[in-house]
């Protein structure tokens, strides 16, 4: 007997909104990267994009616990010489509180073509309005 695999054009893929606000970082990417790649699905396969599509809302309303806030570092490089940038999580969350969460969901995905594909299914808003009621999502509760 084989294992049936499920086809691509028959994966229903859902949309969820998650909201942000008081959630601790990891714990809510942690959640978040589960649900893109579609492990909590009984289908599930490894090379297979089974995941469903993700709204986060409240971006900027996220919990870093401990001390975190100033001793979490994020880096860039521009690609010259002498061109590495760094930014605390307090600037980061100032600045771009988008960006904070996909890079703590990016890093827990695993990293090959098909998480690129997967995190394109993550959309993450600052406020609590998003441009995706067309699709009906439903709200997704992740615990604190």
């Amino acid at each position: 007997m084989k294992t049936p695999l499920p086809k691509i054009d028959d994966i229903e893929k859902k949309w969820y909104v998650v909201d942000a606000s008081n959630k601790v970082l990891g714990r809510l990417a942690s959640q978040i990267a589960i649900r893109l790649r579609g492990k909590h699905r009984p289908d599930y396969t490894p090379h297979l994009d089974t995941g469903d599509f993700i709204i986060v809302i409240n971006a900027e309303k996220v919990r870093l616990t401990g001390r975190k806030l100033d001793q979490k570092m994020y880096y860039r490089h521009s690609g010259y010489l002498g061109g590495l940038k760094s930014m605390t999580a307090k600037q980061m969350l100032e600045k771009k509180p988008e960006e904070v969460i996909r890079q703590a969901v990016k890093r827990m995905l695993p990293k090959n073509k098909l998480a690129r594909h997967q995190l394109k299914k993550l959309k993450i808003y600052r406020g609590s309005e998003h441009p995706h009621q067309a699709q009906m999502p439903e709200p997704l509760e992740i615990p604190a």
